[in-house]
């Protein structure tokens, strides 16, 4: 059996272990239209996605195009938010800890009005705001700089700690990568976060299965990975991160969770949506040629086309 095939089999919708059983609002296609609304914008964002890894012909197209699903989930739907006033200090806190899917965030951050759509053109140009990292110095709407994996969940303990020592009933979503929790200061994190009963921070793992060099478990095995965070003293959800259904029932049932935090674990495919990419670790951080973008684009205008 080919890698590609075994993660296709790990991370497709069948890899949901216990959505059910940790589902309090029970979200439907009939009790939430909108959900047609967000699987049209996000292929609007795996759109912008390609077009500006081509345009700069660099970037981080697989795991930008794995969270697509989770990340419009959070700005259009759940986090409490001003686009026209991204410095609000009672909105929830976003907090891309895999740094590398920047091109993901920017382009929701656009969709959501924070900046001009025409300006994702300038990813990782000279002087533009859109750097292959996120820079908060630079961009409004990016809590955190990143580079480094691994810091993130860290950061948004100190965010959490802060909102409840001001009094403020604002949440804290933190996205890592399955890879990223090879990472040391990750479990350390872990521990305080159980320790101090922060229920006011969420965080999800894109577990695609792959990272740089490959696969997880060869790298190194993370699994089980849910027992672990459970033995650290978080809430568990485990679902499919490309449905939106299981999405938005996970959040709500971190947001009924009281006296520890919650990890999302999120079964995704890498470079989902683009049937070349997908469970392929070169486009880890791969920028797709011009012929190569043309048919991405072709592909998700046909998924689009069904939408309708």
């Amino acid at each position: 059996m080919s890698d590609e095939k075994e993660i296709s089999e790990q991370t497709g919708t069948s890899a949901v272990v216990n959505h059910a059983e940790s589902s309090v609002m029970g979200f439907t296609d009939k009790d939430c239209p909108s959900l047609k609304e967000l699987k049209k914008t996000a292929m609007t964002v795996r759109r912008h996605i390609i077009n500006m890894i081509a345009e700069a012909e660099s970037g981080h197209p697989g795991g930008s195009l794995s969270a697509v699903e989770i990340v419009s989930s959070l700005y259009f739907k759940v986090l409490r938010h001003r686009p026209l006033e991204p410095g609000w200090p009672d909105r929830d806190r976003f907090i891309l800890s895999k740094g590398h899917a920047a091109p993901l965030l920017y382009a929701v951050l656009a969709e959501s009005g924070y900046l001009p759509v025409e300006e994702l053109a300038t990813l990782r140009k000279f002087g533009s705001r859109l750097q292959g990292h996120t820079d908060s110095t630079r961009l409004p709407g990016v809590e955190c700089s990143s580079g480094s994996l691994g810091q993130g969940l860290s950061f948004g303990i100190g965010v959490a700690l802060a909102g409840r020592l001001n009094n403020k009933d604002y949440r804290v979503f933190v996205l890592m990568g399955g890879g990223e929790c090879d990472e040391g200061q990750v479990w350390e994190a872990a521990m305080a976060a159980a320790h101090y009963g922060l229920d006011n921070l969420v965080g999800v793992i894109d577990h695609n299965e792959l990272q740089i060099d490959g696969l997880n478990r060869e790298i190194m095995n993370i699994e089980p990975l849910a027992d672990k965070w459970r033995a650290f003293g978080w809430e568990v959800v485990e679902i499919d991160g490309h449905d939106f259904v299981q999405i938005l029932d996970a959040f709500e049932n971190a947001k009924q969770t009281k006296g520890q935090p919650t990890m999302v674990i999120a079964r995704t495919v890498k470079g989902k949506g683009v049937s070349f990419m997908e469970n392929r670790v070169e486009f880890h951080g791969k920028a797709p040629n011009r012929d190569q973008a043309a048919k991405a684009l072709e592909e998700l205008d046909r998924e689009a086309k069904c939408l309708n």
